[in-house]
């Protein structure tokens, strides 16, 4: 199986984290993470604080590394590999951008019906600090057919 390396960037302040509406593409219409696909060249790290850039105008300052999850859809051949960031400092203005509007939710306040359908396994347990390692098979872009999920402190 071929395999894309994809990274994705979660910003958390003041009790409330960073979310971008995807504009186009792949998951339009989602509210998601920043981040994409590792160029050639540059580290895992490198191109999560640069698809920031892209994404949301800001600078992460202080991105850990939080888990990988691993994503099949029925029919592609291609498997995608997510390491998942957490970070709470960066410089920059927040911006909306040509692939993403970003908007600041509660913690208590995360618009999951309008997400990725993994998101609500994962994405709490990295929001409470914890690191995941999760594979989730996909029938299309709404369905979720079935899961793992590893959740370390």
């Amino acid at each position: 199986m071929d395999k894309k390396i994809l990274t994705l960037c979660l910003i958390v302040q003041d009790g409330k984290v960073l979310l971008g509406l995807k504009k186009r593409g792949f998951g339009m219409g989602k509210w998601n993470g920043f981040g994409g696909k590792v160029e050639a060249g540059e580290s895992i790290l490198e191109a999560a604080r640069r698809e920031c850039v892209e994404e949301a105008g800001i600078t992460p300052g202080d991105l850990r590394p939080r888990g990988m999850l691993l994503f099949r859809f029925d029919g592609d051949p291609v498997e995608l590999e997510v390491h998942v960031f957490l970070g709470s400092t960066f410089s920059g203005e927040v911006r909306e951008t040509e692939e993403m509007r970003p908007k600041w939710f509660a913690l208590d306040k995360i618009p999951y019906e309008s997400m990725w359908a993994d998101d609500a396994f994962w994405l709490p347990e990295v929001l409470a600090g914890k690191s995941v390692r999760g594979t989730f098979l996909f029938a299309d872009q709404t369905t979720l057919r079935e899961h793992t999920l590893e959740v370390a402190s």
